[in-house]
């Protein structure tokens, strides 16, 4: 079954520490083409569009476009603290590789 991607209440959490709601703005991942692996994700701070997915948690926002969704199917955002910094990662089941900066993968 497809299911839209889970956002962890460690990444809203994030997103509230940065005030990300507050400045009208939501977490926007998406998937284009490049990378060394054939597709990269792109996250940044955006305003929630018309076709966005919208997913909400403690307040705040996460969005992906409509072309993104498919490659996102049972993905999990997350928000690490690790000692190379701290970051919103993506576990994407779909993904059959990945490259060792964790942005590109392949399918």
């Amino acid at each position: 079954m497809n299911l839209p991607p889970k956002v962890t209440s460690r990444a809203f959490e994030r997103l509230a520490e940065i005030g990300a709601q507050a400045d009208g703005k939501a977490l926007r991942v998406a998937v284009e083409g490049g990378g060394c692996s054939g597709f990269q994700y792109e996250i940044a701070l955006d305003e929630p569009k018309e076709d966005d997915l919208v997913l909400e948690g403690g307040g705040e926002k996460v969005v992906v476009d409509s072309i993104s969704l498919p490659f996102l199917t049972n993905a999990v955002i997350d928000f690490s603290e690790e000692l190379i910094g701290a970051r919103f990662v993506i576990d994407n089941p779909n993904a059959t590789s990945a490259c060792g900066c964790g942005t590109s993968f392949s399918m």
